[in-house]
């Protein structure tokens, strides 16, 4: 395997081992002990259930007694006791018959009494309606608690990434947070719900059973327990055969939906450029490998229940043959024989069923590693409680001596002194990679200075809350954000309170997007989805202005605003914004001519600093890098445009 591939699958690759399987598991346990009223219930519901089904072929067992009894003194003449026939069989020299008939309770010349076994089969059959019922419970009770605690570390998860800095998701696959968000989440679900129950269950039954074969025959019971060590020893070596497996099989998962996602939402881009072939190639391999971690992990643990079987077979084997030989010599009842051959089922299948569950159980904590490796995640900073306000909110920002830097030996910023006055349009421009988004992103507080600080009307940003700092700025970013409803809802989404109609179309109108949505079927009732199916990339940005403008922020943001959209209709936005930028604070990324002659002070950004401001004619005038710029990139549009 070589190219993308090999790099995407380098970091998990087959021999990808558990990171911390027991503490997953305490993690994954300790969260469903948080609902301790179903817990309990549970518990106490299949407590009775395991104790009545238990009961239950000691109870058959007597009744055989009771059958086999009357059928062996329905043959012998009345008069005489069981003492006497037994010691006549001894006397004829038949010492084996009389053996066995001393462990049968019987009265010579007495057949079946019928209605004594019948007493006994309705005592049965109340007893196991009881432990079913009682067990119906436990299920329920079961599924409950799951499911809240499913929904909790549902809810844990959206909250964490709602406080995880933009630096986790830059560095971060979208399909991979989406599948650990959405199958592995599931996955657990499912995980539980197939084995907590059943798991209890079947421990209680081992503990329960293993009572009952002691009490019935000490003898029986240690035969019984020859295969347990044999039984232990496969399930832990193949368990520790598969758990990684299942581990690097959700990694795979991961992968492959990062890669369809990446796919599905760049589909144009692939066609366009004729890489249909090799994104299908990439998912082929892709898909190869979940296959073959899918199947490894399935078969490793699949053949643990074949292996269980046979070990059970084994030990039915040894009973039957012990329990008769104690049936031949008079020690145990034929009743007694029978309920501990089914108390031997009862005791392997919860065995069998333990170890088939492995998978299940091993799949669920290799999911809850991953989710617990993003809920562990560092989070951004927490916000200073109370946190500071200005008192007056003009938009005046400055940044003191700031300093930044993604990576500690990879400085990106240093020493950035700047003043944005309220009122004041700032373009930033400068080549890709100068640090121009960058500066934006440590206004809005999406990443934290590493030196310095920015203040907000005299007021340091660290000390404000982020979505105090936040409200007072509004976004637009190159890319545009559209979500699934109504045009008027997406432009709405901007408002921190309800708006009217009419203030929804009064914005509409203020980015010029007023004419094309009252073109469109339903108008501003028009619905598109997330990709704004229906509308161009252009007219999606007007979208995106609009909900800017209806915000009704103290400081713009636009970052290659218009970017999307022609010549003609960008003049009339930045007539638009020209209005609407009165007192307010605008910072402008773009390369397009008119944004940057209108502004009023041009930042020019090198290698994460500052190397001119001005405006635009003193910077042309100057012959810097403004003019180099000037130069390269704007003289043929000055030219369209004059």
């Amino acid at each position: 395997m070589s190219g993308p591939m090999a790099a995407r699958m380098a970091a998990g690759g087959p021999n990808a081992r558990s990171m911390d399987f027991k503490g997953s598991g305490k993690r994954l346990l300790k969260r469903l002990a948080a609902h301790r009223a179903s817990v309990v219930g549970v518990l106490v519901a299949v407590v009775i259930s395991v104790g009545l089904s238990v009961v239950g072929p000691k109870i058959l067992g007597h009744a055989t007694d009771l059958l086999f009894g009357g059928i062996v003194g329905g043959q012998l003449p009345a008069g005489q006791t069981k003492e006497q026939v037994i010691e006549g069989l001894r006397a004829k020299g038949d010492g084996g018959m009389a053996d066995m008939l001393g462990g049968v309770d019987f009265t010579p010349g007495q057949g079946v009494d019928f209605g004594a076994i019948g007493e006994v089969l309705l005592l049965a059959l109340a007893v196991f309606a009881v432990a079913g019922v009682s067990m119906m419970i436990g299920t329920r009770l079961a599924n409950r608690a799951i499911n809240l605690a499913v929904a909790k570390l549902r809810g844990d998860m959206q909250a964490k990434l709602s406080r995880l800095p933009l630096s986790y998701y830059d560095k971060q696959k979208r399909g991979e947070v989406l599948s650990r968000a959405t199958n592995d989440i599931d996955n657990i679900g499912q995980t539980l719900q197939q084995t907590m129950g059943q798991m209890l269950n079947s421990l209680l039954t081992i503990v329960g059973v293993l009572v009952m074969m002691f009490w019935i025959s000490w003898l029986l019971a240690l035969v019984a327990l020859v295969t347990v060590p044999l039984s232990v020893l496969v399930a832990a070596k193949v368990g520790k055969r598969s758990q990684p497996q299942f581990v690097q099989q959700w990694k795979t998962t991961g992968v492959l939906n990062a890669h369809v996602e990446e796919m599905y939402t760049g589909h144009n881009l692939v066609k366009v450029f004729g890489r249909q072939q090799e994104s299908a190639e990439q998912f082929a391999e892709q898909n190869e490998a979940l296959y073959e971690a899918s199947f490894k992990a399935q078969f490793n643990s699949g053949i643990m229940q074949p292996l269980m079987f046979f070990i059970s077979n084994l030990n039915y084997v040894l009973v039957a043959v012990v329990g008769g030989l104690r049936v031949a010599s008079g020690s145990l009842s034929i009743g007694d024989v029978q309920a501990f051959i089914q108390y031997s089922r009862q005791f392997s299948m919860p065995l069998t069923q333990v170890a088939s569950m492995a998978n299940l159980v091993q799949s669920g904590v290799a999911s809850a590693e991953r989710i617990f490796e993003l809920l562990d995640a560092e989070e951004q900073s927490a916000d200073p409680v109370p946190g500071a306000k200005p008192q007056n909110l003009r938009g005046h920002v400055e940044f003191e001596h700031v300093a930044f830097r993604y990576d500690e030996d990879k400085p990106l910023i240093e020493d950035l002194s700047l003043t944005a006055e309220p009122g004041h349009t700032v373009a930033i421009v400068g080549p890709t990679g100068a640090g121009k988004t960058t500066l934006v992103n440590l206004l809005l507080r999406f990443y934290d200075v590493t030196g310095g600080r920015i203040t907000l009307d005299g007021v340091d940003i660290a000390t404000m809350s982020r979505d105090e700092l936040r409200a007072g700025i509004g976004m637009v970013l190159q890319d545009t954000w559209l979500f699934g409803g109504t045009i008027a809802e997406n432009i709405a989404y901007g408002a921190a309170k309800d708006v009217s109609p009419e203030e929804i179309e009064e914005a509409a109108r203020a980015a010029h997007a007023d004419r094309f949505i009252r073109t469109l079927p339903d108008g501003y009732d028009t619905v598109i989805d997330d990709e704004g199916t229906g509308v161009s990339a252009g007219e999606k940005q007007l979208i995106t202005i609009a909900r800017a403008f209806l915000s009704d922020p103290v400081i713009l943001v636009l970052d290659e605003a218009t970017s999307s959209v022609d010549t003609r209709t960008e003049v009339l936005i930045q007539k638009a914004m020209a209005r609407l930028a009165a007192g307010r604070t605008s910072f402008v990324i773009a390369h397009r001519l008119s944004t940057i002659r209108d502004a009023d002070t041009i930042l020019v950004m090198e290698n994460g600093a500052i190397v001119e401001q001005g405006s635009h004619d003193a910077l042309v005038a100057s012959g810097g890098a403004y003019q180099r710029l000037y130069e390269a990139q704007f003289a043929q549009a000055v030219a369209e445009v004059d």
